[in-house]
């Protein structure tokens, strides 16, 4: 089974997230996730989806594991129609703004 609280944590700090800037993203109170790791609580479904919204990725993509098939978004699904016209070295350029941007 998933460590949900965990994959959150490892979300938030992949995006260089505070519990704040989570609550902010996610429309929810800072002092309802800070509870959560506070008790170990694990977040209600309703949540977990808005949590997901914050981090721009869907249920599905949250809980897959490894190399699971995962559903993209259509935000995710327009930027990679947008990589497959580039060249490489534009992909490249990409790549290296999106690293910098935070």
């Amino acid at each position: 089974m998933k460590d949900i609280l965990g994959e959150i944590t490892r979300l938030r700090l992949e995006r260089g997230w505070s519990e704040y800037d989570l609550a902010k993203n996610s429309h929810i109170p800072q002092s309802t996730i800070s509870t959560w790791y506070r008790k170990g609580q694990v977040p209600t479904v309703r949540s977990l989806e808005k949590i997901c919204a914050g981090f721009g990725i869907t249920l599905c993509q949250f809980f897959a594991e490894g190399q699971d098939a995962v559903s993209l978004t259509p935000r995710q699904k327009e930027v990679l129609e947008h990589w497959s016209s580039l060249t490489e070295k534009q992909q490249e350029l990409f790549l290296e703004l999106f690293k910098n941007i935070k």
